[in-house]
């Protein structure tokens, strides 16, 4: 709220005037931005540093190191963080009412006091959210699971079943 409160007004105590929504999505936006860094930075930060090693050891360059063998790490590990930063998203609109951003919860506001019924306003309007947090995480898992299923990139890990070798 804080942010975008001196985003939207400190930039109109200085003549600049950009649309409510425009300013809405500006604030979001920076804020997933600054969440998601770190979540790729702590993503790349956790991978075993003998991948590194050995992607360097069969002459890979510095982008095919990435692209093969570090992102598809990373990428599954971040999954379940970004998942959640979305969902975040989904909630965390409800303080651009603040600056008069006419999304969900500031609806639901108008609605309750124009016909008096806050109540059953608000209940309406969690019930909104909880769709579409029980949308949004049901299609993340299902990612999760398909990205997780996919042998395409998949390396072998402690936990992988070993060989099977026939001593017969």
């Amino acid at each position: 709220m804080v942010q975008a409160a001196i985003f939207y007004y400190g930039l109109s105590s200085f003549g600049v005037h950009i649309p409510i929504i425009i300013a809405g999505i500006i604030i979001v936006t920076l804020n997933t931005a600054a969440y998601l860094t770190e979540v790729l930075r702590s993503g790349i930060n956790g991978i075993d540093p003998g991948q590194i090693e050995g992607a360097k050891s069969i002459g890979l360059t510095r982008s095919q190191m990435y692209r093969y063998i570090i992102f598809p790490q990373v990428l599954k590990n971040m999954l379940p963080a970004i998942g959640n930063e979305l969902v975040v998203n989904i909630k965390d609109t409800a303080v651009l009412s603040v600056i008069g951003v006419s999304e969900l919860f500031y609806m639901g506001k108008s609605v309750a006091g124009t016909y008096y019924r806050y109540t059953e306003s608000f209940i309406l309007v969690a019930l909104i959210y909880l769709v579409l947090v029980l949308i949004t995480t049901r299609l993340l898992t299902l990612l999760v699971k398909v990205i997780n299923g996919s042998n395409k990139y998949s390396f072998p890990t402690s936990q992988s079943n070993p060989i099977e070798v026939n001593h017969g």
